[in-house]
């Protein structure tokens, strides 16, 4: 497997010290469990950050510190985890737990012309969504735009827009300047991970329309 696309630099640092929503921690703790690159470089953060905080001067809390969800085997995972990852389905380690470990065995939900979804439950829905979306091959989703943040791992198949071409492993780290229109694969399709704060912004009457049935 060879990735090409990987969280911004920005990211990383918010999955290493804790801060980064839960929605969004899932998809990053399941991207570095199928990177070697970026689990060094969350490593390398992380040893820097414990540095950092081991001269700070402790102060006492009124009560626990939060702590982001789903963020399981970030430096920790070793090569031999990451392979019986895959031996054991085409689940990411880190979503198991959730979703079980075969893609084909999720419960999908049609909600458009090609393309199905899985929303995953979340402790705290209101800092963003966590879904799986199966798209059918040669699909187009509606062109759009971002409310805040998207962050999109691709699981299956891959899918192309004007940045360039997503397969397995690959994450499209997306602000709310971008507008893209991805179109899955002509023969696999696509299944990705996605997690999004706020809703999308259409460009189509038609998809507009639809948007409160599909929940994206």
């Amino acid at each position: 497997m060879k990735i090409t696309h990987h969280p911004d630099a920005a990211s990383l640092m918010s999955c290493s010290a804790g801060s980064m929503p839960e929605a969004f921690a899932a998809v990053m703790a399941s991207h570095i469990s199928m990177c070697p690159s970026c689990r060094r470089d969350l490593a390398t953060m992380e040893h820097i950050g414990t540095a950092l905080f081991e001269k700070l001067v402790p102060v006492s809390v009124s009560r626990p510190a939060p702590v982001a969800a789903m963020r399981a085997l970030e430096a920790d995972v070793d090569e031999q985890d990451a392979r019986l990852a895959v031996i054991a389905g085409d689940v990411p380690q880190p979503l198991m737990a959730a979703i079980g470990a075969h893609l084909d065995k999720v419960p999908w939900k049609r909600v458009g012309p090609g393309v199905w979804q899985h929303q995953i439950a979340l402790n705290d829905p209101s800092r963003g969504e966590l879904r799986l979306v199966k798209v059918a091959p040669g699909q187009a989703l509606p062109e759009h735009g971002h409310r805040g943040n998207e962050m999109t791992l691709i699981l299956r198949g891959s899918y192309a827009d004007a940045s360039g071409t997503y397969k397995p492993g690959d994450v499209a780290d997306l602000d709310e300047d971008v507008e893209h229109q991805p179109i899955a694969d002509p023969v696999e399709g696509c299944i990705c991970l996605i997690a999004v704060q706020g809703r999308l912004r259409f460009k189509s009457a038609m998809a507009r329309l639809v948007q409160p049935f599909t929940g994206f």
